[in-house]
């Protein structure tokens, strides 16, 4: 069996305060306080901007020990550059402080925008490029430009393997060819319940599956009833016999994202 990892999409959320939050509660002890009630967190913030090296290691210092992050990986790569041109980001990206996660660095989940389409050729250059293990990261990090001049993160405690995770959301990817290269770079391809609005697909096509559950039936705000709960229980127990899942909740809005982890956890049994 693989382990079980339920989590959610970032942490630092205003209508959270008072609510999953206690009254009171210090924003900088919003993560010490989130990792306790959960096994795993996403980073959201690395999606819109490069993080800095001190920001990664106050992280790991707020969370316990098992505690694994999942790091989402730059829009600018997948959005504004649309896989085109990606090695000095990609290197940006690897050098601006990931590495002081150390033990708990886990997979990096790459979004591809709604937009774009399956390029055969795009998509496999972005795969070969992703390092699996950090020493191989290391090695693209060197490279990285002078933005990240004075406050990039060189330096690894140890070889350790790395994952990596795409979600799509156009229907172009719903394509053999696509299946067939994320199973070449043993990359997982995201299976996302996004209310309808965009393709589900939940192919296994790598070591490790990677969950994102953004709402039942209103995108990023509706909450997760019990007969849904238990059917993805039952998913999820299924994957697991054959390694790792990661099961991350983005329905944020409404402050249901942490509730209704911490109940699939119990049906589970995982809590």
């Amino acid at each position: 069996m693989g382990a079980i990892y339920i989590g959610i999409s970032g942490w630092r959320y205003e209508p959270w305060r008072g609510v999953f939050y206690p009254p009171g509660l210090a924003q900088a002890r919003e993560l010490d306080y989130a990792s306790r009630f959960l096994p795993t967190i996403e980073i959201n913030g690395s999606f819109y901007s490069l993080q800095r090296p001190s920001s990664y290691a106050a992280w790991y210092d707020a969370t316990p020990p098992g505690f694994i992050f999942a790091v989402k990986g730059n829009r600018f790569l997948t959005h504004m550059l649309k896989l085109r041109g990606i090695e000095t980001p990609l290197a940006n990206v690897l050098a601006s402080g990931v590495f002081a996660l150390r033990e708990k660095l886990g997979p990096f989940l790459w979004q591809f925008p709604p937009q774009l389409r399956f390029d055969a050729d795009k998509v496999e250059h972005f795969l070969s490029l992703l390092p699996h293990d950090t020493g191989q990261a290391l090695a693209i990090a060197r490279t990285h430009d002078d933005k990240l001049a004075g406050r990039a993160l060189l330096e690894i405690d140890a070889v350790r393997p790395l994952r990596h995770a795409v979600e799509v959301r156009h229907e172009s990817f719903r394509d053999p060819a696509f299946l067939a290269l994320l199973r070449k770079y043993n990359v997982a391809l995201v299976v996302a319940d996004t209310a309808g609005k965009w393709l589900e697909v939940d192919d296994v096509t790598a070591d490790f599956v990677y969950i994102r559950l953004h709402g039942e039936h209103e995108l990023y705000a509706s909450g997760y009833e019990d007969a849904s709960l238990e059917r993805w229980a039952a998913r999820i127990r299924a994957w697991a016999e054959n390694g790792d899942v990661y099961c991350y909740f983005d329905n944020d809005i409404k402050v249901r994202a942490p509730f209704d982890a911490k109940r699939l956890m119990g049906i589970l049994g995982t809590a």
